[in-house]
């Protein structure tokens, strides 16, 4: 990932990588999800959010109940 960015949420599910996007899109903040499966096996892996450093706190609490 470019430098600067920081991951704020991670999951096996591809839905709730997409809830915590639009959830953070909601406020106008820039994240962008990784998937993380492995090509030959894709039950192993995850999905990741990842935010600007300067907006991890905001996304972070905007997530909180989701992360939870």
């Amino acid at each position: 990932m470019e430098k600067d960015w920081i991951c704020v949420f991670h999951t096996e599910q591809s839905f709730q990588a997409e809830i915590a996007k639009e959830i953070l899109e909601n406020e106008e903040i820039i994240c962008v999800v990784l998937n993380e499966h492995d090509s030959t096996f894709p039950s192993i892996g995850e999905f990741e959010v990842w935010v600007h450093q300067d907006f991890g706190n905001k996304a972070t609490e905007l997530l909180k109940d989701l992360i939870n």
